[in-house]
């Protein structure tokens, strides 16, 4: 048997181990009820907020269904609003409460706090290669997801 790869193993593992510190860290600055999870639907938001669940499932390539159990939550712990469109009777826009705009300044220390963490001990240029490795990766899974859900509809 040949040598096998593990490079999908080792991100997969480095997700679920990264999701937990920052869970951790989220807990060490008193923010209760908020997941990684929902922390990439509310860094998308800080981006740009009014924006519809379509768009949002985009950012954040989340399946809708998904992104709506979570937005439940968020909208239930006051982080989100959901407005109807003005110029579109059938979608909804997701608006940051204020009370989520406060937050977004710890959550950018936590993120700082982890990127950290991954680079530690590696040099700029080290940095840039492997982020330009990843953005490949990605890439790569992005395009077989897409002809994938066209195959499907």
């Amino acid at each position: 048997m040949k040598n096998q790869r593990q490079g999908a193993f080792l991100i997969s593992k480095m997700h679920q181990m990264a999701g937990r510190i920052f869970a951790r860290k989220l807990k060490q600055y008193r923010i209760e009820n908020f997941s990684p999870a929902q922390g990439r639907i509310m860094f998308a938001l800080w981006r740009k907020d009014n924006v519809s669940i379509r768009e949002l499932s985009q950012a954040t390539r989340l399946k809708k269904s998904t992104l709506t159990s979570m937005l439940d939550r968020l909208e239930d712990a006051g982080h989100i609003k959901r407005v109807p469109s003005l110029t579109d009777r059938r979608k909804i826009m997701i608006f940051l409460t204020e009370k989520d705009k406060e937050l977004q300044g710890v959550y950018a220390d936590i993120s700082r706090d982890v990127t950290d963490l991954f680079y530690q001990g590696f040099s700029p240029q080290e940095i840039d290669r492997f982020e330009a490795f990843l953005l490949r990766i990605f890439k790569n899974i992005s395009e077989t997801e897409k002809n994938m859900d066209r195959m499907e509809t």
